[in-house]
């Protein structure tokens, strides 16, 4: 039985969709305000997710459901992996760790695996068409405003993917075809607003630092201009 579900998902998250990206974090990393030490620990924070997201979707492969959407070339543990390298060296196994909100993130995707597997769709359907759909945009953004020309965007890049469109379709016309009934859609929706939330908490840890470093960032140019224009005025004296 069909249930569009792939509609419902688009329609029914709207309104967290919207919120989320009017975090502030978010928001300013819109408008190229990123600062790399928050940026950081986002990447830190996204690997523990999609680590337990993928782990408990290949341990679920033959599930009735979960299988129709396990694509591993979805997968972004190893791009996560690349880019921890990137900004914290070869030791960023014992630098890195989950966040309370990651943490919290983390252990629901492993507790409704175990007790309802179902609902695994409706993260996959948060993070991965997500990062599919604005994914090139914001690795450029990254780019420029950490000046990266040398790595540090992995995360962005579906290298087993050729034809990104043609894959997002093909997801939700695979979606729609799910053999589930209209009370699990509903649940499945619950689930994506209920996970919107906890990119949302992921995202709120860091506008503290963030802030912290443009307080940093505006303090030092108002000093370096304070400081040229004693120097002019010395001058020419």
């Amino acid at each position: 039985m069909s249930v569009n579900l792939a509609t419902q998902l688009r329609e029914g998250t709207k309104k967290s969709h919207t919120m989320a990206e009017n975090v502030g974090f978010v928001k300013c990393f819109l408008k190229g305000v990123v600062e790399k030490n928050s940026y950081r620990k986002l990447v830190a924070n996204l690997y523990f997710v999609y680590s337990a997201m993928e782990e408990e979707m290949e341990r679920l492969a033959q599930h009735p459901i979960v299988s129709k959407i396990y694509f591993p070339e979805l997968n972004r543990k190893q791009a996560l992996e690349q880019d921890l390298y990137f900004y914290y060296g070869a030791n960023w196994r014992n630098e890195v760790k989950p966040s309370p909100a990651g943490s919290a993130y983390v252990k629901q995707i492993h507790d409704i695996a175990a007790t309802n597997p179902e609902l695994l769709v409706a993260h996959s359907y948060t993070r991965y068409l997500g990062d599919l759909s604005g994914g090139q945009i914001l690795k450029k953004i990254a780019q420029n405003a950490m000046n990266l020309d040398n790595g540090g965007t992995a995360f962005y890049e579906f290298k087993d993917i050729s034809d990104e469109k043609a894959f997002k379709n093909q997801y939700r016309q695979t979606m729609n075809d799910l053999p589930i009934d209209q009370e699990t859609a509903d649940r499945i929706v619950t689930e994506a607003n209920d996970a919107f939330g906890m990119n949302m908490k992921l995202f709120q840890e860091l506008e503290g630092n963030l802030i912290k470093a443009i307080g940093i960032m505006l303090f030092n140019t108002l000093t370096r201009r304070r400081e040229k224009g004693s120097t002019e005025l010395a001058t020419a004296e």
